[in-house]
């Protein structure tokens, strides 16, 4: 199945997203994370998923 470039980068920045508050979780249940470089990566998996939800928003509305 072939993806078009703008459904694969939608796909990258969900499983980004995901991958993030996983890896966070896990983190601090082992303790082996900083409050501050947990946050930045919660940061940076929240970003990914409002850039997937708003390009996904901004293809239905064409």
């Amino acid at each position: 199945m072939k993806l078009k470039s703008k459904a694969f980068i939608n796909l990258v920045f969900k499983a980004v997203g995901l991958a993030m508050g996983v890896a966070v979780t896990v983190l601090c249940i082992i303790k082996e994370i900083e409050p501050t470089s947990a946050l930045i990566m919660t940061g940076i998996g929240l970003t990914c998923l409002g850039i997937s939800q708003f390009t996904l928003s901004n293809e239905n509305n064409d």
